[in-house]
């Protein structure tokens, strides 16, 4: 059991090997019920914007909002280990440096030699049915998560909209968001 701002969360890691030293994590609330259709928010992990409050991106902002929700509703928060839409820290660095250059987050992946993103979502289904989850309500504004449900047995009731406040400092991060990768968002 884990206190926190938000609330009291059964904490566990999840990680296919042994060897692995970076696990996913998942923080539970303790007024969960599996039997009920379940609140879940997959969160990728975001050192710059969890951690240190980056306003370049809305992470941290969703991750507290996200937190605050299942402590008062109940869920499981799924963080996964996939820094930077998979490609890490120091990758993630130098796409902020070509983001200063005047590309846009795409585009600064692209031109590191990667793919949009790199991230699996799929492990969180694996990490959900472990847990005995069936029926969920995904906490996202991101197409791919709700996408990576269709099929997996896990049946997905509604999304729940996690939207922030934009900031200057992340206005156009967010239109690549919802222009280049179709993020849903009501009020961008």
């Amino acid at each position: 059991m884990m206190p926190t701002n938000w609330g009291k969360f059964w904490m566990k890691a999840y990680s296919r090997s042994k060897e692995n030293h970076m696990p996913h994590i998942v923080l539970v609330a303790p007024n969960l019920n599996i039997k009920e259709v379940v609140n879940v928010r997959i969160h990728s992990e975001c050192i710059t914007g969890d951690l240190f409050h980056s306003n370049r991106c809305d992470c941290g902002d969703q991750l507290d909002k996200s937190m605050r929700y299942i402590s008062k509703t109940g869920g499981i928060l799924i963080y996964l280990r996939q820094e930077g839409r998979g490609i890490g820290i120091i990758n993630k660095l130098k796409a902020y440096n070509k983001q200063d250059e005047g590309f846009d987050t795409i585009q600064a992946n692209l031109e590191l030699g990667f793919d949009v993103d790199l991230r699996d979502f799929g492990v969180a289904v694996d990490i959900l049915k472990s847990e005995g989850v069936r029926k969920i309500n995904l906490l996202t504004n991101n197409p791919l998560k709700l996408e990576v449900f269709k099929d997996s047995g896990i049946q997905l009731f509604k999304r729940v909209p996690i939207e922030t406040e934009v900031k200057k400092e992340n206005a156009g991060y967010l239109k690549t968001k919802k222009d280049g990768l179709g993020h849903l968002f009501n009020s961008f």
